[in-house]
Parts: C-alpha cells; sequence; structure tokens
C-alpha cells in the first residue's frame, strides 16, 4: 500500500473512529503516553502495514512493534513480569491458551474494544479480557512448478505417503501458536500416531508458520504440511509459485486473540490501539491485503479465498490447548527430533 493510500485510509479511520468529544480526551491522552507498544505474533509485513496506519491515523503516537512466534511472546511476557519490568500495552498471540494462562495469573486488563458485541462467540472471551483480533485456517502447500496438481497432496494422510521423503516442511509448535493449534486439532483426528508416520518422511522444520511459505515458493521443500493460509495467499499474490489446498477432511482454525496487559505503561494508548485494530475498517484491511478471516460480521473476503462457511473447520478448546501445550510440545520434539 503506498503512502497516498495509507494516508487516505488514515483520514477516512480517524473520521469513523472519533465521535468527537468523549474522544478528543482519549486521544489527547494517548497522544501524552506517547506510544503503545505491541508484542504480536502476526507477521511483520502485516503488523508493520497495521502499525502505519495507526499513526497516519493518530499523529503523535508511535507503535512499537515486537514481532516475533508466540510461544517467545508468551515467555518474554512472563519473564518480564517475574521481574516486575511493564513494558508491553498489548498482546496478541496465535495460541488462544496462552490468554486462559495470563487471565489465570491476572495479568490481563479487561477491556471490551469497541464493536465486538457483534462477533462470534469463538472470538470473544467470556469474562471479557481477550478478543479474536484475526483468523486463519492451516493448509497443505505445494510449488506447482516443482509437484503437477494431480500429484499433489490433497489430504492430511496424503502427507504421509514415502513418496514425499526428504519433499515436505513443518513449522514447529514449539515456537508458534498456528501450529501448536494445528498438532493438537489432527491429534483429535488422527491421534499421535500420524506425527509419528509423517515424521518418517524426514521433514525439514523452520519455527514460525509464516517460514514454510517461503521455502515452499523458493522449491528447497516443495511441500508444505502446515502454516497458516495468509501466508501462503500472500505469496501467491506476489506471483510466486505456490498453490494452497484445504483438505476436505476438515481445516484447523486458529483465531488468534488480543489483549491489553494489567499495569500497561501507556493504557490510553493501549485502548485506542486496541479500538482501532478491532474498527470495520482495519478489519477489512487485514482480509483485504493479509488475506486473514475476523470476526467482523461487515468484513467481505477476495473473490479467490475461500469462506469460513465454505471449509469444514477443526476447533480447538482454548483451556485444553493450555492445559496440553508442554505433551505438544514434547510429543513433537520426540517424533522429529528438535
Amino acid at each position: 500500500m503506498n503512502t497516498r493510500r495509507v494516508g487516505a485510509l488514515a483520514l477516512t479511520l480517524v473520521l469513523a473512529a472519533i465521535p468527537a468529544s468523549a474522544q478528543d480526551a482519549r486521544v489527547e491522552a494517548a497522544r501524552r503516553e506517547g506510544k503503545v507498544v505491541w508484542y504480536t505474533s502476526l507477521a511483520l509485513s502485516s503488523s508493520e502495514r497495521v502499525a502505519k496506519l495507526f499513526e497516519a491515523a493518530y499523529p503523535g503516537i508511535g507503535v512499537e512493534v515486537h514481532r516475533t512466534g508466540s510461544q517467545r511472546i508468551l515467555q518474554r511476557v512472563m519473564q518480564e513480569l517475574q521481574a516486575n519490568l511493564r513494558l508491553v500495552d498489548v498482546i496478541h498471540t496465535s495460541d488462544a491458551g496462552h490468554f486462559v494462562l495470563l487471565k489465570a495469573k491476572k495479568l490481563l486488563m479487561k477491556y471490551t474494544p469497541a464493536g465486538v458485541d457483534a462477533f462470534p462467540p469463538g472470538f470473544k472471551d467470556r469474562d471479557g479480557y481477550s478478543y479474536g483480533l484475526r483468523a486463519t485456517v492451516n493448509v497443505i502447500a505445494y510449488n506447482s512448478k516443482v509437484v503437477p496438481a494431480t500429484e499433489a497432496p490433497r489430504t492430511w494422510k496424503d502427507l504421509l505417503d514415502p513418496k514425499w521423503k526428504g519433499k515436505l516442511v513443518t513449522a514447529h509448535p514449539g515456537y508458534s501458536g498456528v501450529i501448536a493449534t494445528h498438532v493438537l486439532a489432527l491429534v483429535h483426528l488422527y491421534g499421535w500416531d500420524y506425527w509419528k508416520q509423517l515424521a518418517q518422511n524426514r521433514l525439514m522444520l523452520v519455527q514460525s508458520a509464516v517460514d514454510p511459505a517461503g521455502v515452499v515458493a523458493s522449491g528447497e521443500r516443495p511441500v508444505a504440511v502446515n502454516g497458516g493460509d495468509y501466508t501462503f495467499y500472500q505469496t501467491r499474490k506476489q506471483g510466486n509459485p505456490v498453490e494452497i489446498v484445504y483438505p476436505k477432511e476438515g481445516v484447523p482454525l486458529v483465531v488468534s486473540p488480543t489483549a491489553i496487559a494489567a499495569g500497561a505503561p501507556h493504557p490510553s494508548a493501549a485502548k485506542l490501539f486496541t479500538d482501532f485494530t478491532f474498527s470495520r475498517e482495519v478489519q477489512q484491511v487485514l482480509a483485504d491485503t493479509e488475506g486473514l478471516y475476523t470476526g467482523h460480521p461487515d468484513v467481505t473476503y477476495p473473490a479467490d479465498k475461500p469462506k469460513l462457511g465454505e471449509l469444514r473447520l477443526l476447533h480447538t478448546d482454548p483451556d485444553e490447548l493450555e492445559k496440553r501445550n508442554e505433551e505438544i510440545r514434547k510429543r513433537f520434539v520426540e517424533f522429529f527430533g528438535a
């Protein structure tokens, strides 16, 4: 998105998002704070786009983006808070179990962003501490220059075929919340034996759910056994030979929550930023340019992406994800060796 378009959209957002008087006081309070510190697992290009839109809409308030994998965000937040360091304002990961843990430890501020009442239940914490900022589904992807469409895997179990030995890439649940959710969803479907069998095909291991898209696009490993569909969608839009497969037996739905940290050092800016990210305009940007799904009922989606209602979705419970997080990491290391 060029600077002119960013500015135009930002102006639209300002006009749409600020009902003047009551908002003015909050905006001024946020300006006095000067910035909002955002720990996020959203792909760097996407998170920086959101940050620039906010900064254009609210001059004088910066967004300090710290982008890394979901598990590292949780580790960092816990270490900082145990050391009594209050550095982060807004926490956003792709592991819904993190927010179960953080809420239980009273490390989240209770705050309801404007407009989320209309979101579906799966995008809202029942106690009002976190809300799904965006969603993706885990898919199979392949390099169409290396793998003919007639030979491409179409189901999760197709990936177990020995013909794919040394040709597959997977992201790691010890780093990525998207992949931790994916692993648990397929354990529900097929049991741990599926992952034990898959490991026999000697997969390349990468960290983030963002990483397989680049590996497949380069042809280094022509097939990804998982990864958020939005990363493959963006890579394909950039002209790379990447095709996406939505297995008919179901695709794991990953809702990625966001919340304000208890004791946030910039609380007014954190609330303003949170409201901004849940506005229809920003949620539409996530759908249009980033290829993400959202809980906003008024968002429309590109014609070249399936609607969530057209897919069989595999759901995971955030409480179970939190309780089994250590098990998921240990079993994955047991099978894959790292």
